[in-house]
């Protein structure tokens, strides 16, 4: 599964452009078996960085419906996954203070009225129904990384008092009420999946086991996204210590759910390591930046490994980085090798 990646290559208004779609369609073409969009934000006021693709509007519905289109040509399972960064939305990109269930002085947010949290929830339906409209084959909730449905999650963040806050069934309210309105407003065959982060975030690792455990099992969920950041590591909990975060997941009752991690897997041989410890896919980030078709490589050569860092910036431009994605690239210390300068005699 290709991870959904930041790229920071749509348009202003959130509408997808030409150097995104061809980014997403190389992989496509690359041999992942699921393609998923960056995040992509349900209300204009949960924006959370420039360049943010959009499915907030039907004036984005030309470019999914294109995008939708070239992904299921190539045989791939298209997803876009829906995102509200919540009081991680920039001030200075929405043009107004960030929201988050509860005030919060760190990011300058205000509190959610009850209203607003019923309007986020069904953004979040309807961009869904978007997303089929366009063709696509499914969703992915974020629900990671301390963005709003992380938020919601957070014993530390979400100090409401209402049925959204409180004890952990409250908080989880918020993420069960959007599944309910995906599966009532979609189609019985148009995917749903889960994004979670277990540590970070004011997460509590007990309560996401507990989380993941019932979407798993609870019929609503096609597939989990652990983000791990690395797979392998013991947790840093230390009443969890003794297994990796892969195995406390992996060791999950999940039913008919499909399991997948992301978390420093990036060659052949860690992807199969995830795998044999109980992971029903990989998801890939950084090694599908450097390789549009690591798949592909790593299925002639299970041993397969990428390109060393840093990386010369014509070899990202080949792999489909436009010019957006790349300057991002080069924030990311080590990956993006600084030009060779020539001096004349």
């Amino acid at each position: 599964m290709l991870a959904p990646l930041t790229n920071l290559q749509s348009h202003a208004d959130g509408v997808l452009s030409d150097d995104e779609f061809r980014w997403l369609t190389l992989r496509a073409q690359g041999g992942f078996g699921l393609t998923m969009t960056c995040a992509a934000h349900v209300q204009a006021k949960g924006q959370g960085f420039p360049g943010q693709l959009g499915i907030f509007d039907d004036k984005h519905l030309a470019g999914l419906s294109r995008l939708a289109s070239a992904l299921n040509a190539e045989g791939t399972h298209s997803v876009v996954q829906l995102h509200h960064a919540g009081m991680r939305s920039p001030k200075e990109l929405i043009g107004e203070a960030p929201h988050c269930p509860s005030a919060n002085d760190e990011f300058g947010a205000r509190a959610m009225s009850l209203d607003e949290v019923r309007e986020s929830r069904d953004a979040f339906i309807a961009a869904a129904v978007r997303a089929e409209k366009a063709g696509f084959h499914g969703v992915e909730l974020h629900g990671a990384h301390g963005y709003l449905i992380c938020q919601f999650l957070s014993a530390e963040v979400n100090l409401r008092t209402d049925e959204y806050g409180g004890d952990f069934e409250n908080r989880r309210r918020f993420l069960d009420e959007i599944l309910d309105g995906v599966r009532a407003a979609c189609g019985k065959d148009f995917s749903v999946g889960v994004r979670l982060s277990p540590e970070r975030f004011g997460m509590d690792l007990g309560e996401i086991l507990v989380l993941a455990q019932g979407l798993m099992t609870g019929g609503k969920v096609d597939y989990l996204d652990m983000s791990l950041w690395d797979v392998f590591k013991e947790p840093e909990d230390a009443a969890f210590k003794g297994k990796t975060l892969l195995q406390w997941f992996s060791s999950l009752p999940r039913g008919d759910c499909r399991l997948g991690a992301a978390g420093k897997i990036a060659t052949g041989a860690q992807c199969q390591k995830a795998m044999d410890e109980g992971l029903d896919y990989v998801v890939i980030g950084r090694a599908a930046i450097l390789h549009h078709d690591f798949p592909k490589k790593v299925a002639a050569n299970a041993a397969f490994e990428p390109i060393a860092l840093p990386v010369p910036e014509a070899h990202l431009k080949a792999e489909g980085l436009g010019i957006a994605f790349l300057t991002y690239m080069k924030t990311w210390k080590g990956f993006v090798a600084e030009p060779q300068t020539s001096s004349a005699d």
